[in-house]
């Protein structure tokens, strides 16, 4: 602490500005090895939310393969997820402005292959025998929910035919290595992927048309995810049947377990073709699995169903594909950001080919968080990641313990982990220290877990975010008295939950938030439409528990300054839901500032948008708690604030 200036918490000078933040920093994901090539997905604020498909030979410079306007997309599901395969020199890609299917040929240009029209395409698999793609698609055409179906999308032309059909969603269509069977999943309303699937196996004939499909495995409370075949065409896939999420092999006599493991080997499917696994030359199995909300890469023997940990320097892995003997994963650690990482699986080494940011800072501006697990509600315990304040010039007030902002992640079904993330930095390297929560609910923590949600949202997940930071003050790390709570989406509505139903936080912040419940089951997408039958209960018939959990109708309990950021787009949390909350407490007389940004959906993408809201929600703390921030911001008007 020698040579540290004091200074009050929140005014401290950051290097981690809101400019800074968003410089050169991208969003990762797609990772693709082919032929040698590695490929990903950057998802470019600068360039108003674009994603571009990147291509990087071994030693060789990273190049973009989609110029603008293209931008590979898939709306499915609204969260997309699996817009572009890639087989040798040719490339397929959803086009985000009007979700066509096109197809690139080395540098040439981009031409259509799906015709205009209500159709949303996504998860692509090549079924090169019968020259076509193998995919999912939506029709938005007809009255009421979209149809979701698989279909074959010809590669010379030709109708796009529905190859199944029946169920409320489809997902992961892959060919076994001989072309002669398909496997595919499928679920339905009201269960979500995460809940309940059934894993088909299927012949095709010589025309490709299914013969025979029939559920080898899943059902409606055992989640399958990631159905893969081995090189030798053996058909894997994971399943949580054991409280975890593990992994199976088909045979003759049913599913076999390969490698048991008290951890998570999948994911909740919020966006297509995610992968936990892949397979070596060999056929071992390298696979990436969570434990206690830490991930860990395992080599595993399926043969003899044993596995090693192979030692990497990441505690986050959110996406692995394997090819021969090399991996490319995405990944980061508490003092690393996500980055696009080649891992030889024979010597072990790993190089960095793309990070999310640019921007390098001294670790003494670093905070690295630590584990906590912490009682709350009925006898149990949550699970969280607390972020001290850390800054290389400065320290707080003598005998003041500084304030804290608790974050609950989206999903609810989902999870924070442990990679380091400018966001959190911006404001620990400010004077503020923060609590990223794995509430009950959260996934990295077994099916139980996971499953302890379910009819106690706005309840349980309220609790742990409350307890977290009663814990934190009650041990004097932080100030009770300056407690605050923000969240985006579901996130939003556990911080207005918390606001609302609870006397502990003294300011939030909603990032496109849910505030009125009943309004939310009549009004979103048809991959969450009924997700809260699960989340809450069935509506109507719980329609007296969704009043009763919405901060809306109870708006006169809230008492304290909030903050709302909301694009006007998002067709997943209408931006009715901010503006209702927003103008209850305006007037109720309580101060609150309501900012919204044309063009933003749901999850803002725009560097003028992220930059904006971190410095508003800065000068919101700072007007409220009484404290100027060093940074240069334009100001927020807040009503009612005195």
């Amino acid at each position: 602490m020698k040579n540290k200036r004091r200074l009050p918490y929140g005014e401290w000078p950051s290097p981690v500005t809101a400019e800074a933040l968003t410089r050169g920093s991208v969003r990762l994901g797609g990772v693709m090895l082919e032929a040698g090539a590695r490929y990903w997905l950057e998802g470019r604020p600068e360039q108003g939310g674009r994603n571009v498909l990147v291509k990087q030979t071994a030693g060789g410079e990273a190049v973009d393969l989609n110029s603008a306007p293209f931008n590979v997309r898939s709306r499915v599901h609204e969260y997309g997820g699996g817009a572009f395969l890639i087989s040798g020199e040719r490339l397929w890609f959803s086009n985000d402005s009007d979700q066509r299917v096109y197809q690139m040929e080395g540098t040439g240009a981009p031409r259509p292959l799906t015709g205009e029209g209500p159709y949303r395409y996504s998860d692509f698999a090549l079924d090169e025998p019968r020259q076509r793609l193998l995919c999912v698609r939506e029709d938005h055409g007809g009255r009421g929910e979209p149809v979701n179906a698989l279909c074959a999308v010809p590669l010379i032309g030709g109708e796009v035919e529905i190859i199944a059909c029946g169920h409320d969603f489809y997902s992961n269509p892959r060919l076994s290595p001989d072309g002669q069977q398909l496997c595919f999943l499928g679920w339905d309303h009201p269960r979500m992927p995460w809940d309940g699937t059934l894993l088909y196996l299927c012949a095709l004939d010589d025309a490709g048309r299914i013969r025979q499909p029939k559920p080898v495995a899943g059902g409606e409370n055992d989640s399958i995810f990631q159905p893969q075949w081995s090189p030798a065409g053996g058909l894997y896939f994971v399943s949580d049947r054991s409280g975890w999420w593990n992994l199976y092999r088909l045979n003759e006599s049913g599913a076999v377990n390969v490698y048991f493991l008290e951890a998570e080997f999948g994911r909740p499917q919020w966006v297509f073709n995610m992968r936990t696994y892949g397979f070596t030359a060999k056929g071992d199995m390298i696979a990436a699995g969570c434990r206690d909300g830490q991930w860990s890469l395992h080599r595993i023997d399926v043969e003899n169903r044993e596995g090693s940990v192979i030692p990497v320097p990441y505690s986050d892995i959110d996406d692995i594909v394997v090819d021969g003997d090399d991996a490319l994963l995405i990944a980061g650690a508490p003092d690393r950001a996500q980055a696009v990482v080649h891992l030889d699986l024979n010597s072990g080494a790993t190089e960095t080919l793309r990070e999310s940011t640019t921007l390098t800072l001294d670790p003494a501006f670093v905070s690295v968080p630590e584990t906590l697990r912490f009682k709350s509600g009925h006898a149990e315990h949550a699970h969280g990641f607390f972020y001290p304040p850390s800054n290389a010039q400065f320290e707080g007030p003598e005998n003041e313990a500084p304030p804290l902002i608790v974050i609950g992640h989206g999903g609810p079904t989902g999870a924070t982990g442990t990679s380091f993330r400018l966001p959190i930095q911006f404001w620990t390297s400010r004077g503020f220290a923060v609590l990223d929560v794995n509430y009950r609910g959260s996934t990295g923590y077994g099916r139980a877990y996971r499953h302890r949600l379910y009819g106690e949202w706005g309840v349980i997940d309220v609790e742990d975010c409350v307890n977290g930071a009663r814990s934190l003050a009650e041990s004097g790390r932080v100030d009770g008295e300056r407690l605050i709570i923000r969240g985006s989406s579901a996130g939003g509505y556990t911080a207005l939950a918390a606001l609302t139903f609870h006397d502990v936080f003294k300011a939030g912040a909603s990032y496109y938030g849910v505030s009125e419940l009943e309004a939310l089951a009549k009004d979103t997408h048809k991959f969450e439409s009924r997700y809260l039958d699960q989340l809450i209960g069935p509506y109507p018939d719980k329609k007296d528990l969704y009043a009763a959990r919405s901060p809306l109708n109870h708006a006169e309990r809230l008492s304290c300054p909030v903050i709302f950021f909301q694009g006007l787009e998002d067709k997943v949390v209408p931006p009715n839901q901010a503006e209702m909350m927003a103008r209850a407490l305006e007037t109720k007389g309580i101060p609150v500032a309501h900012i919204t940004f044309e063009g933003e959906q749901h999850g803002f993408r725009k560097a003028e948008t992220i930059r904006r809201t971190l410095e508003a929600e800065l000068y919101f703390y700072g007007r409220v708690f009484g404290f100027t921030p060093a940074d240069e911001i334009r100001p927020v008007d807040i009503h009612q604030l005195r």
